[in-house]
């Protein structure tokens, strides 16, 4: 490893660290053994391959990991990767909760690296799951039969955005708050913002 390939920013990242701070270390280590340019994206090291987002280090209340972007494509021998949620299609991570875990797996996470970037140099696309197999909520189709010209912006927002918004509106167990929220955001889906824009 040389200094040309470490990233100011994550060293800043690293010294301002109070907690994982070694785990983080020896992750950085690891992977930039794989000859992955470093980065620092979304306020954590991310490593690129030509360009493209291959892994990035994070950290938890309960633990640290190594989260592969397009971690549903690869095999997974070891049984390792964790989905962080339902709705996660593409990315997986392997977590840490202490150094000698990393330690121990270092052949394990450089296999998985490796693998990770040939999944990238072959060009290999995750199939995401189309918006129009969500189920709309209720509550959100009465707006769109009261109101066309929402369910014509919704429907010309990107599938991201669309996704964000029935997932948000679908996960209320009450209908009354299920309803609210799709009444709080429907001005912002008429001006064409996503949920966080």
């Amino acid at each position: 490893m040389t200094k040309s390939t470490m990233n100011p920013k994550v060293n800043e990242f690293l010294n301002k660290a109070k907690k994982w701070k070694e785990e983080f270390e020896k992750l950085r280590n690891i992977v930039l053994d794989c000859d992955l340019a470093e980065e620092f994206k979304w306020m954590h090291p991310c490593y690129t391959f030509e360009g493209k987002n291959v892994v990035l280090i994070h950290g938890f209340k309960e633990y640290c990991a190594l989260l592969f972007h397009k971690g549903a494509l690869l095999k997974d021998p070891q049984g390792i990767l964790i989905q962080q949620t339902e709705n996660v299609q593409s990315a997986r991570q392997i977590r840490f909760t202490n150094v000698e875990e990393i330690i121990e797996m270092k052949t394990y996470l450089k296999a998985y690296i490796y693998e990770a970037i040939e999944i990238e140099k072959a060009g290999l696309e995750v199939d995401f799951k189309k918006t129009t197999e969500y189920i709309i909520p209720e509550e959100l189709q009465i707006k769109f039969d009261e109101s066309p010209a929402l369910k014509t912006a919704f429907e010309a927002l990107t599938p991201g955005r669309q996704r964000a918004y029935i997932l948000y509106f679908s996960q209320p167990k009450q209908s009354k708050t299920r309803e609210s929220r799709v009444e709080k955001y429907k001005q912002q889906i008429l001006n064409g913002k996503g949920l966080n824009d």
